[in-house]
């Protein structure tokens, strides 16, 4: 065997292993819902929201309380409906927190870093009722305005 052919054949198992890493890559990650999932979202939602309890304090304006208890109502039903589908992925999850964090403009409604908090720990929460790990960075890009964890910090 020459070098040219040995060299083609190195190369073509490269291919073969880039591309199967690739496609691996590319598959979403398939959640398991547990089994109560259901009802702990039943719960969640029914609760009230943005009142003093254990350490948190009260919400920062009255008017904000139906606004924000709306907006991650909203959060918890796009995880439930995540949850219920034929394929709960980790990808969507991940999807659904980036588009509930969109829900909570700073500017907009003048809430602050406290109700910045128990917004965070109410999708913390709705993870938990999923089962979801991580945000992968995201909860903590809303919170400090970027992931602390990573290494690729804004300054």
């Amino acid at each position: 065997m020459d070098k040219n052919s040995k060299g083609n054949k190195n190369c073509l198992r490269l291919i073969v292993l880039f591309l199967t890493l690739s496609a691996y890559a590319q598959n979403p990650t398939i959640m398991t819902t547990p089994e109560n999932a259901h009802e702990k979202f039943v719960e969640f939602m029914a609760k009230k929201k943005f009142y003093a309890e254990n350490y948190s304090p009260n919400i920062s304006d009255e008017k904000l309380r139906p606004i924000l208890t709306q907006k991650i109502n909203e959060v918890a039903l796009d995880f439930k409906k995540i949850s219920e589908s034929n394929n709960p992925t980790n990808e969507k999850y991940q999807e659904a927190i980036r588009i509930g964090l969109l829900k909570f403009p700073e500017m907009e409604l003048g809430y602050d870093s406290e109700d910045r908090e128990r917004i965070l720990l109410y999708f913390q929460e709705i993870m938990d009722i999923v089962g979801l790990q991580s945000s992968n960075g995201q909860l903590n890009n809303f919170y400090y305005g970027f992931d602390p964890s990573s290494s690729d910090k804004k300054n």
